[in-house]
């Protein structure tokens, strides 16, 4: 049994315990040398993995029972007095085989949902449970947060793939402050990333990419974007608990 405090593993980690499963090690390496090439897009990932800021949880294919102690560690160090702005990532045991990206988009949510599914906390009343809703945002342990997918079948989008394995990425609203969409240095850095990316990727930037609050945007399109420059139609496979039959 995994207790919460091993659950939440630091950069240290992957060098000082031999306790990890081994494909974890060989995706971290792939994961590291990726987000700190020099012309990574993301300033943010790769900062903080050269600082050691960031946080790593990982989850077996028949066990997931090892994310909710991870996140709730995670979003627990918010709650220090001058916390860091720190990311979680969350490595999911490869398949045996390389799926399609459907198969991991479908994973993605499957994820999200039993992470839901446990969550002890209610969603605060004024959050909407329609993910429809352009303020919809996922929600752990009371705490709203944007999560994102990275897999080994996007080909063209190399900013998301990362390796051999899912990487989930979490990445608590309270890191957005002062960098929101409508105010003037988010709209600075994340135009300065999303050039980046156009770069990394060869593609334009992805139709369903925008910021929080936007009327216009649904935030549930942007966690597992297409690998191309087509628009994501349909119901997101998300379900609120009060929502469901």
């Amino acid at each position: 049994m995994i207790t919460k405090g091993q659950a939440l593993l630091t950069k240290e980690d992957f060098h000082n315990r031999a306790d990890l499963p081994s494909w974890l090690y060989k995706e971290y390496e792939t994961f590291h040398t990726t987000v700190t090439d020099k012309t990574f897009p993301c300033f943010f990932g790769m900062s903080g993995e050269l600082k050691g800021e960031l946080r790593y949880a990982y989850i077996s294919q028949d066990d997931w029972s090892n994310l909710p102690n991870a996140v709730e560690s995670f979003l627990d160090l918010f709650k220090q007095p001058n916390y860091k702005r720190h990311g979680l990532f969350v490595f999911v045991e490869p398949f045996e085989q390389e799926g399609a990206l459907d198969d991991y988009r479908q994973q993605f949510w499957d994820i999200l949902q039993y992470l839901h599914s446990v969550d002890k906390v209610e969603w605060p009343e004024n959050s909407p449970r329609n993910p429809d809703h352009y303020l919809w945002d996922f929600h752990f342990a009371g705490e709203p947060v944007f999560v994102f997918g990275n897999a080994p079948a996007y080909k063209k989008r190399k900013t998301r793939h990362l390796g051999n394995a899912m990487v989930l990425g979490f990445q608590p609203r309270k890191i957005f402050q002062g960098l929101e969409g409508t105010e003037k240095g988010g709209i600075m850095s994340r135009e300065k990333v999303r050039k980046r990316v156009e770069v990394w990727d060869q593609l334009p930037k992805h139709p369903d990419i925008g910021h929080f609050g936007d009327p216009t945007h649904n935030e549930w399109k942007q966690s597992f974007i297409g690998d191309d420059i087509v628009p994501i139609q349909g119901k997101c496979p998300f379900q609120h608990k009060s929502l469901l039959l």
